[in-house]
């Protein structure tokens, strides 16, 4: 038992059932598979080197090894979702079908955790009107607790209004979006990819915060104004930009230079603050989480660890260490994500 008045939720950890994984090896061996941002993800992740080994048995555990490695870290609880590029490489109807397989089989797991996990479902944006009811399916039938995006669909973005039945779905449950990046698109990759900047280094951050500004600049928000999303990584480096986001948009507005900038009814930064929440994954360092609780706000930001591509049970201890008092410290490991995730209090 803890001595702890308050739970540790990681709230940003990856799983994958083996019939996926299997899936993207298959994928590999394609000739048509073109995506080079996949092949560099899978074609290390999906071989057999030690870590992409190891990677891979904890990936697909939901049971004993998942909840001793939380014990080594001292996580209390986990929320859990699937791995980027999740099924938005396939098509449509096989993404779609195995988008409710992964959910029954993440909500069994859910089940047997003794409530150490909770989960967010999957879906397929590849035909938004399916997404939509297997949100609502996992949702109200399986008791996941909102959905992830893991970025681009196929090179596309979710500012597409073809994508919104998504945005619509959430907003009547009121759950959140958890916007999860994945390599970059085929469009933005290149000159990321010979220096090994395509993934976690910075490619993530590059292809999820365009991501999230596309869906800002668009008027997405404005349609769908109680519209959750989650962003890891600390805002994809976008909590450094608010001040220069906001001026350039209001220049760009007012010039009418771009079809694609229609007036937004409130300022870049402001649906940042006020639609966005932000955990730590990955980014266990004390001076850029203060500051971003510090423009964002201490009730948006939550912790994470990123299991099992950054596993590292000693960041724990570093985030006890912040200069947080007993309420501040509750809050980022507990109770802002019992909030934003509906999850249940302890």
């Amino acid at each position: 038992m803890t001595t702890r008045d308050y739970q540790r939720i990681a709230v940003e950890e990856a799983w994958a059932p083996e019939e996926l994984l299997l899936r993207y090896r298959r994928e590999l061996e394609s000739t048509s598979r073109s995506d080079p941002g996949f092949r560099s993800l899978w074609g290390f992740y999906g071989g057999d080197s030690d870590r992409a080994t190891q990677l891979a048995k904890r990936l697909q555990d939901l049971g004993e090894r998942r909840l001793r490695d939380m014990d080594a870290a001292g996580i209390d609880r986990q929320l859990v979702f699937l791995t980027p590029p999740g099924v938005q490489i396939f098509s449509a109807p096989l993404a779609t079908s195995l988008a409710a397989s992964c959910n029954d089989q993440l909500a069994d797991g859910v089940r047997g955790a003794g409530g150490r996990l909770a989960g967010l479902a999957a879906v397929a944006p590849q035909d938004p009107a399916a997404a939509a009811l297997e949100l609502e399916r996992a949702v109200t039938r399986l008791g996941l607790k909102g959905v992830v995006i893991n970025s681009h669909i196929q090179g596309e973005y979710l500012d597409d209004e073809k994508y919104w039945e998504i945005f619509a779905a959430a907003q009547a449950l009121d759950v959140p979006l958890y916007l999860h990046p994945n390599t970059p698109s085929p469009g933005l990759i290149e000159p990321l990819l010979s220096r090994g900047l395509e993934v976690g280094m910075y490619g993530f951050a590059v292809e999820t915060g365009l991501h999230a500004l596309r869906i800002i600049v668009s008027g997405a928000l404005d349609r769908f104004p109680r519209l959750r999303i989650v962003l890891g990584h600390l805002g994809e480096g976008l909590p450094f930009w608010f001040d220069r986001l906001d001026y350039l948009h209001a220049i760009n507005v007012r010039a009418n230079r771009y079809p694609g900038v229609p007036p937004l009814q409130r300022k870049p930064s402001d649906y940042l603050r006020e639609n966005f929440y932000y955990t730590t994954s990955g980014m266990p360092w004390e001076p850029v989480i203060s500051f971003v609780r510090s423009v964002v706000g201490t009730e948006r930001v939550m912790y994470a660890m990123d299991y099992p591509y950054q596993y590292v049970p000693q960041e724990v201890a570093e985030m006890e260490r912040m200069p947080l008092n007993a309420g501040e410290k509750r809050a980022f490991f507990q109770t802002n994500a019992e909030r934003v995730f509906a999850l249940p209090a302890y």
